[in-house]
């Protein structure tokens, strides 16, 4: 005989599949939030940043070459990722962290295909997939110190930049 609480649990997983679903039948985009787009003003998120989309190690080494002694971040980002949806909405356009990249030429490695050029940009970083987000100085070096593998919130991804110098 099941308990109150094991229906309970299984109802609200029911309702959950089920926002998750109607949510991707009608175009929603993003997992954590799949009947955001359908409410009529839901508030937008804060203005993202503008990245620079680079899908290859020569598109790579060519938007670093040409980031004119400027500080470079590198972002890996995949579709299916959430983590890397989660970056977006709420790391990458907090107001103080958006303010801060200014400063930096935004790059965008998006391997949501997967693509022979893809598994390289990942090889070539020694990750196993997004997210990830690396920083280069003005002479296109990686700054170690500053990679970042998986989430983080605003609040740590500022210390990061500090790292970074931006």
């Amino acid at each position: 005989m099941r308990t109150a609480l094991q229906r309970a649990l299984g109802v609200m997983a029911l309702l959950m599949g089920a926002a998750q679903f109607v949510g991707a039948v009608s175009g929603g985009q993003d997992p954590l939030r799949p009947l955001a787009h359908l409410g009529a003003g839901a508030v937008a998120p804060g203005a993202k940043p503008a990245f620079q989309p680079v899908g290859s190690e020569a598109e790579l080494d060519a938007a670093i070459r040409a980031a004119g002694g400027r500080p470079v971040m590198l972002d890996f980002y995949a579709d299916w990722c959430v983590s890397c949806k989660e970056m977006e909405r709420f790391t990458f356009s907090h107001p103080d962290v958006a303010s801060r990249l200014q400063k930096a030429v935004l790059l965008k490695a998006d391997v949501t295909a997967n693509s022979a050029e893809h598994r390289a940009l990942l090889k070539r970083f020694k990750l196993f997939g997004p997210p990830g987000t690396l920083f280069f100085d003005a002479q296109g070096t990686e700054l170690a110190k500053a990679r970042v593998v998986g989430f983080q919130d605003a609040r740590r991804f500022a210390q990061t930049l500090d790292t970074a110098g931006l």
